[in-house]
């Protein structure tokens, strides 16, 4: 299971899902398409203060379709795609030991992503919510978002989970190979089962 939460509860993720938009979006487009955005994500109450606790997961889904829908595909999914690069970058800075991160990086690829992956998993709820993540390490890795907010209830012909794709590039390449990059290769939004992404190095 990825989420302690009880029976019933509203699932809850981490803010970088909020906030690390807020900061990609206003360097890409500017302050007023951040408030834009947010206030047709029924989210304008984070333009005066952004979350400092765990989010409802549903205000993660709201936000990624109001970027979809205010700027379109060509500028929303890169937007979200730096928003999950500043998402590792936190995580780096602050929630990911210093000690564990060097042994990391002294440790062969291939050990170091599945250490990697079983540390994504047992912290998958903050960014999957009731959704549920899996990994299988190899060549490529294979990681798997199933049920995630960041492409529920959306349909679309090319796959839109660009957080979870940068967040998971910037972990891999800074930990596992400085030349992994992260390719999501289905998505639930297409039809597919799970959103599913590919680490290559």
């Amino acid at each position: 299971m990825n989420a302690p939460a009880e029976l019933g509860a509203i699932a809850r993720v981490g803010p970088n899902a909020v906030i690390r938009v807020a900061e990609a979006l206003e360097e890409a487009r500017g302050p007023d398409a951040v408030a834009r955005v947010f206030r047709t994500a029924g989210l304008e109450h984070y333009l005066k203060t952004l979350p400092s606790e765990m989010v409802d997961e549903r205000e993660v889904t709201r936000l990624q379709a109001a970027l979809r829908e205010q700027l379109g595909l060509d500028v929303a999914r890169p937007v979200s795609h730096d928003a999950g690069l500043r998402t590792g970058d936190y995580l780096l800075a602050n929630r990911i030991p210093r000690p564990v991160q060097r042994l990391l990086v002294i440790l062969p690829a291939r050990l170091a992503s599945r250490v990697l992956i079983s540390a994504i998993r047992r912290n998958a709820w903050t960014f999957v919510g009731s959704g549920v993540f899996d990994g299988k390490p190899g060549r490529p890795t294979r990681l798997t978002v199933t049920d995630g907010p960041i492409c529920r209830g959306a349909s679309a012909d090319e796959p839109l989970c660009d957080f979870y794709a940068g967040s998971f590039e910037r972990l891999f390449s800074r930990l596992v190979h400085p030349n992994a990059r992260v390719t999501e290769v289905a998505c639930q939004a297409s039809g597919d089962e799970s959103c599913v992404f590919e680490v290559r190095w």
